[in-house]
């Protein structure tokens, strides 16, 4: 079933990727995009993952375990993303260094892009858990399970904004849109790699999955508060308020796009 169920969980860690380069199309019709809007993209991907985080992943691992257990996880995955954060803060990344990066650059720029998107498709994996088990929604003859749809949707959607964050500069640094795309795609190409990495172990020791729950929500909540928010409020630091505003208006808006995605996918 591992072997089976491998192939979709890498597909469904694939078009996750994939959809990350539908954040660079703006700039295939208009040359800026406000920074109003961006703030209020970013407050929507962070509202999409807390909610995804908190609703998905810790709900479904209290049903799987203990609180000690789901506890227990959630803290590991805010500790390693927050040591392997420390690992590469020496270097900052900047995506209009990509296209001309050397191979030492290179690799720096995929650690730091690991870093960021790993744990999502961590999170990816851990959800199609119980893949060909239990689920209504029936792929190349195996069950899928609600939380795998319901994570892919948040995952792909939280994906956008970050596409056109990384396209914003790679634009004002004149590379042609195709490029800009290609590059959003390749910010995300951990994530079919944490995927199934995460669908693997868990497949094979069910007994860690409620922990497996917890370090998935915990990595991304850490992600969103560390990462997400300041970024947002960075962009809205010239706006009224601070941005401060748009950021909430972004986190309802994605509250209310994940409500009618949960109870479809119950």
């Amino acid at each position: 079933m591992v072997v089976e169920g491998l192939g979709l969980v890498l597909a469904a860690g694939i078009f996750t990727a994939v959809v990350c380069g539908l954040g660079t199309l703006p700039f295939f019709f208009v040359d800026d995009i406000s920074d109003r809007v961006t703030v209020v993209l970013w407050g929507l991907a962070g509202g999409i993952m807390l909610f995804a985080s908190l609703f998905g992943f810790v709900v479904e691992g209290l049903e799987e375990g203990t609180l000690t257990q789901v506890g227990t996880g959630l803290l590991v995955g805010v500790g390693l993303v927050i040591v392997a954060d420390r690992l590469i803060s020496d270097y900052e990344f900047k995506p209009r260094e990509m296209p001309n990066a050397d191979f030492r650059k290179l690799v720096l720029i995929v650690g730091i892009l690991t870093v960021h998107s790993f744990p999502e498709g961590v999170a990816l994996g851990v959800a199609f858990a119980d893949l060909g088990v239990d689920g209504d929604l029936v792929v190349a003859g195996l069950a899928v399970p609600a939380l795998a749809v319901f994570i892919t949707v948040a995952i792909s959607i939280q994906n956008i904004p970050e596409g056109l964050a990384v396209a914003i500069p790679l634009h004002t640094y004149g590379l042609p849109n195709w490029k800009i795309f290609g590059w959003a795609v390749f910010s995300s190409i951990p994530q079919p790699i944490g995927a199934g990495v995460a669908f693997v172990f868990v497949s094979v020791a069910r007994e860690f999955l409620p922990f497996g729950f917890g370090f998935a929500a915990g990595a991304m909540i850490y992600l969103v508060l560390h990462d997400i928010f300041p970024e947002a409020l960075d962009h809205g630091a010239e706006l009224r308020g601070g941005g401060r505003r748009e950021l909430v208006g972004g986190i309802v808006l994605g509250v209310a796009i994940m409500l009618p995605v949960m109870f479809l996918t119950e």
